[in-house]
């Protein structure tokens, strides 16, 4: 489903240049779910949005289904969707979450817009009383619930996850995962999440992709990293600081003397 090899990215120009992806290479099978993970900065968000058509100037290889990412093909909005870390920020404040849904099918000149909204917004646990709501009248759990059921709306084979939760309060977190986890089952799909938390990677993917300064370090797969037993050394600091705070370990750094 996802073919990315020996891509690089960078912004600017001369001494102003940053190269914020490097020589990245990696594969996703179909209904495959792949996670990148790295600290923020690490280019791994870059990456996703060449792979949405976002961000066409780069080299090297990024194809979808074996279609070029962003090169203007009209097929890939049926193929691949984005859901983006901010759900406020994704939805236009202005329109209603009806508008929202039903925008991408008239488009793309698909019919029955009713029903498929309708049956997008059961989908995501959302009954008919916010169809006409405003994303100000939602709470960020709603609103990313809207977002992917607009993400649903062209029944796209690819899902992409970019920080999908990370913006909404912890008791709404596991829900709008087990969300996604079951969406990946009903609708087949492959998803390829960005998230610098292991915990979520853990819980959602078949396999990983380590990023740091714009390269892939490590690749392993979701049981080797549940071993906290990663070959290099930067996914083991990763490790230890995804474990939060440890009072007996920060008690053996520190001198009364």
């Amino acid at each position: 489903m996802i073919r990315i090899e020996h891509l690089d990215v960078t912004f600017g120009e001369g001494t102003d240049a940053v190269r914020a992806v490097r020589d990245v290479s990696f594969g996703v099978a179909e209904a495959e779910s792949f996670g990148l993970v790295g600290e923020s900065g690490s280019g791994k968000s870059t990456a996703l949005r060449v792979l949405a058509g976002l961000n066409p100037r780069y080299a090297g290889v990024a194809e979808i289904a074996g279609i070029p990412a962003g090169r203007g093909d009209r097929r890939l909005p049926r193929i691949v969707q984005m859901v983006f870390q901010d759900p406020y920020g994704s939805l236009h404040p202005r329109h209603t979450v009806d508008r929202a849904l039903s925008e991408p099918l008239e488009i793309h000149g698909i019919g029955d817009v009713n029903a498929r909204v309708t049956r997008a917004l059961e989908e995501v646990g959302l009954g008919p009383a916010f169809r006409f709501r405003y994303p100000n009248q939602l709470s960020g759990g709603q609103r990313q619930r809207v977002a992917i059921a607009r993400a649903l709306m062209l029944e796209p084979k690819l899902l992409l996850l970019d920080e999908p939760t990370s913006a909404l309060d912890v008791s709404v977190q596991a829900e709008i995962l087990n969300l996604l986890k079951r969406l990946r089952v009903s609708h087949n799909l492959t998803l390829l999440l960005v998230s610098h938390n292991l915990a979520v990677i853990a819980h959602m993917c078949d396999r990983l992709a380590v990023m740091n300064r714009g390269a892939i370090v490590e690749e392993m797969d979701v049981d080797t990293l549940r071993r906290a037993d990663p070959r290099e050394a930067y996914t083991r600091q990763l490790l230890l600081a995804s474990r939060g705070y440890d009072r007996d370990v920060a008690a053996g750094l520190v001198s009364f003397d």
